[in-house]
């Protein structure tokens, strides 16, 4: 009897471990992580310059946030600074809550000097690297940082466990103060002068004065996997980067799995991230990590290398490292093929749900013009356009007016394709075709699939352009060089395994088509990433209606929403 008694007794014991133990699995996958961000001046040198530099916590680049699959996110604002300030978790989807998106007078108002917001958030069905920046004028060029999104415990990543992992920042420095050398460019009617390098985790690296001290070096051990989670902060540069020597294997790009495949450079756009495996594989040394310029236009751009050094253990600093060989900076082949590369994963577990109907189809056409502007020094200034309409920001965040009902911020009658149709990728075309100004947007019903083809076109010139959509990933099922033919291309679409990411680029000269489903209801900005072009109107935003019930409408907003 008492044996008996033993044994239950034991089991209601094990029942109340493994009940506590699951009660602790779900605090722990269910998280709360807290994070104060303190927006301060620093004083900061590089290449023989100092200057003060706009940060967090006194820090650039910014601090990394570390979070799970499936946690809550607090981060604390706290503005010092004499700029007024927004941050954007640079492809969180933010379900229904856009109040926490970011983007200055698109979800809020931007943060005033002295005053605070908090960040409320989830990390829902998302994992791997992604970014926050300043979404404000050009301050993202010093306020930036990294997020880190593991898995839930317990799940693996889909290839190979590394050794360790390493955050690479990719960005841009400027001399001088990057807001006067915005608003100089704006008095001049004239793009602002370029970068005065490129630097890798805030570091331009020893090819560059005075930069010795300011290189970044990771250690690895000989034989040892890495992961280098790879981030394109810079404002308006896309990038090619390699490392000496060693091939990478790319596994992930904007936190979506990829089919891995190996390759000696990687092409990244600003906006995007990338997820690489190096294997320490060679002759012990030290080997330079380098990134340069892409650019196959015939634009003027910051084409000096930055540097940063891959040490293997027990080398001495004495040892020369040597130089990877990087893509020519104009190799439009190399970044054809390097995107035709990516795909997604497609596995059971991480599926591609490419929509397969679409109920509604756009075609954005892009272009650059010039506008008389009797204030600037030249004349003229640039504008830049979608569809031929130039965007102004309002002074109102179009959400709340949106939530609130307040009638005059924007219109949504933004052209579903260009009013005129020509030949987008033909001769250059210098003659301004009436480009509108205005604060237009798209409306789009819950749930509805869009695809939207995004076409450069040759007025003033062809470049390529990264696009980024808020609050949603996108699969880009199609790309080419020239004009789409809406009766050809479509055919040739890749519906089966298409790569899923927040920020595409579309090629010179040339169109990409994309689509999703629009389930994430509120107002959506999308723009490109190139901040010059930014500034200069590339940019308009989509108003996705509530859904049935409350579970699909726009989430109630904070109460220390900053006010306009």
């Amino acid at each position: 009897m008492s044996v008996g008694m033993d044994f239950r007794s034991r089991i209601s014991l094990l029942i109340i471990i493994f009940g506590f133990l699951g009660l602790f699995s779900l605090t722990v996958e269910a998280a709360t992580k807290k994070y104060q961000f303190d927006i301060q001046v620093k004083n900061v040198s590089r290449l023989c310059h100092a200057k003060p530099i706009l940060t967090v916590n006194g820090r650039f680049p910014g601090p990394t946030i570390y979070v799970r699959e499936g946690d809550r996110l607090l981060v604390n604002v706290t503005n010092h600074a004499k700029y007024n300030i927004s941050i954007h978790w640079h492809g969180i989807k933010q379900y229904r809550n856009g109040w926490a998106d970011g983007p200055a007078y698109i979800t809020q108002c931007p943060i005033q000097t002295g005053s605070s917001y908090t960040y409320d958030f989830n990390v829902t069905g998302q994992r791997g690297t992604l970014w926050w920046h300043a979404h404000i004028f050009w301050l993202r060029a010093t306020v930036y940082g990294a997020i880190v999104i593991m898995p839930k415990p317990g799940t693996p990543f889909p290839f190979p466990q590394p050794a360790r992992e390493f955050e690479i920042l990719l960005g841009e420095w400027w001399n001088n103060d990057v807001e006067v050398v915005e608003t100089q460019g704006n008095q001049m009617g004239l793009p602002p002068n370029m970068s005065d390098a490129h630097t890798i985790n805030g570091k331009p690296g020893p090819l560059f004065p005075c930069s010795e001290k300011h290189t970044f070096a990771m250690e690895v051990e000989h034989g040892k996997t890495y992961l280098l989670r790879i981030i394109n902060a810079a404002l308006d540069d896309e990038l090619f980067f390699a490392i000496a020597g060693h091939n990478m294997t790319v596994v992930e790009v904007d936190a979506v799995y990829t089919k891995p495949f190996t390759t000696e450079a990687i092409l990244i756009a600003p906006g995007q991230t990338t997820n690489v495996l190096v294997k320490a594989n060679q002759v012990a040394g030290r080997y330079f990590i380098a990134t340069r310029t892409f650019m196959d236009a015939p634009i003027p751009v910051d084409n000096k290398s930055a540097t940063a050094i891959f040490q293997y253990k027990g080398i001495p600093n004495t040892v020369l490292p040597s130089l990877p060989s990087l893509p020519s900076p104009n190799d439009t082949r190399f970044a054809l093929s390097y995107n035709k590369k990516l795909r997604s994963l497609n596995s059971l577990q991480y599926p591609a749900n490419v929509p397969l109907k679409v109920d509604r189809n756009l075609f954005y056409t892009i272009g650059l013009a010039k506008n008389s502007c009797p204030t600037c020094i030249n004349g003229t200034r640039f504008l830049a356009s979608l569809n031929n309409v130039s965007f102004v920001m309002p002074q109102t965040a179009l959400l709340q007016a949106h939530y609130f009902n307040i009638e005059g911020v924007y219109r949504t009658d933004f052209p579903d394709k260009p009013l005129t149709a020509f030949n987008y990728t033909g001769a250059p075309l210098t003659a301004n075709l009436g480009t509108s100004t205005g604060t237009r947007i798209s409306k789009v019903p819950f749930n509805s699939t869009v695809e939207l083809v995004l076409q450069d076109t040759n007025l003033l010139t062809v470049e390529s352009h990264p696009f980024h959509l808020h609050g949603y990933n996108f699969f880009v099922v199609g790309t080419g060089i020239g004009n789409f033919d809406p009766s050809k291309d479509p055919a040739k679409y890749n519906l089966v395994d298409p790569i899923e990411r927040n920020t595409v680029g579309v090629p010179t000269g040339g169109w990409t088509a994309i689509r999703f489903r629009a389930d994430n209801p509120g107002v959506w900005f999308m723009h490109c990433h190139l901040e010059l072009h930014t500034g200069w109107g590339l940019k308009t935003a989509f108003l996705v209606e509530d859904g049935p019930g409350e579970n699909h409408s726009v989430v109630p907003p904070p109460k220390d929403l900053p006010p306009c």
